[in-house]
């Protein structure tokens, strides 16, 4: 791929081994230059090919902000700045997740030390560029991702907004699971000639994970039932997943 010696030595510090389909087919393309719509769900290695191709096309001889990612939520902001970190460690790389929640003072304060990359959540991103402290001038780069997902949450005009700010000539990648109309329209107003990549559903989940799904027909049977699984399973770490906050701690309680 041609990527940078201190790029690569992050790249397998982090633990990579072999690039999933998701980085075999859109990191080159965006290195080369062209606007790319990758269609392409969680757990498909997306989060780390966004670090990995921002990482390779930033300068750091430059402390001015030259790539910017878009996400819906907060944590997916924040995940993403910690992954540019961890692999762009050797090259010395300095991001900032811009987002909901954390001090404003805070990020005045390290947007004005300079930062090669900001991740952030279009409400936030659009707030530090009208105080012009988010300086748009060197930005080269535009990743939205989830983008259906931003849409969904009303950051339509938010994106529209941080888009009118950036430089004409812009390259932009688009990550969405899927492409319902709004996003075809964003793509046409957004990008020149874009590359469109698809990543199958039997390609979705990273090689050496194994999936498995339990059918528990009653809501009180599901205690138990994870329960069973710690019997059977060796499990060392897990990460538990709930679809309501008061499940969360209830099962803490239970666990606890």
């Amino acid at each position: 791929m041609g990527l940078k010696d201190d790029l690569l030595r992050g790249i397998y510090n982090y633990g990579f081994e072999k690039p999933s389909a998701i980085q075999q087919r859109a990191v080159m393309p965006i290195i080369n230059g062209r606007d790319v719509i990758a269609q392409a769900q969680s757990g498909t290695g997306k989060t780390s090919m966004i670090a990995l191709t921002v990482c390779q096309v930033v300068d750091t001889a430059s402390r001015e902000v030259q790539a910017l990612i878009l996400s819906p939520t907060r944590e997916l902001a924040s995940q993403t700045e910690k992954v540019i970190r961890t692999i762009g460690d050797f090259m010395n790389i300095q991001a900032h997740a811009c987002i909901g929640g954390k001090s404003v003072g805070e990020d005045i304060r390290k947007l004005e030390n300079g930062v090669h990359v900001v991740s952030g959540t279009p409400g936030r991103v659009c707030d530090m560029i009208k105080r012009r402290t988010l300086r748009t001038r060197a930005i080269k780069l535009l990743i939205l991702d989830e983008s259906d997902e931003m849409l969904s949450r009303g950051f339509k005009d938010q994106i529209y907004d941080v888009y009118r700010h950036l430089p004409p000539e812009l390259q932009v990648c688009l990550i969405s699971a899927t492409l319902p109309h709004e996003i075809l329209e964003m793509t046409s107003k957004f990008m020149t000639d874009p590359i469109r990549i698809l990543v199958k559903r039997d390609e979705l989940t990273l090689e050496g994970i194994k999936q498995f799904f339990v059918a528990v027909e009653r809501e009180e049977w599901k205690f138990d039932t994870l329960c069973d699984l710690y019997d059977t399973l060796t499990i060392t770490q897990a990460v538990i997943f709930c679809n309501t906050k008061r499940k969360v701690s209830s099962l803490t309680m239970l666990i606890g």
